[in-house]
């Protein structure tokens, strides 16, 4: 009987690791998704401010 209960007991724990590590690997993926995404905006962002930058020289350089 006591035998049992430690094995009953040690696989709830492995289990529990398990889903730990699992849910650990997750986020690790939402983290580099997120991550992924906030480049990709920030890179399109630079290329609005270049152009954006680009425009007005063109325009002062118009005006004088």
């Amino acid at each position: 009987m006591h035998n049992d209960t430690i094995r009953s007991t040690t696989m709830e724990l492995m289990n529990e690791n398990l889903a730990r590590a699992q849910m650990s690997a997750r986020l690790g993926e939402a983290h580099e998704l997120r991550r992924g995404h906030q480049l990709a905006r920030a890179k399109r962002l630079g290329r609005k401010a270049e152009v954006a930058a680009q425009q007005a020289r063109l325009a002062l350089a118009r005006a004088l």
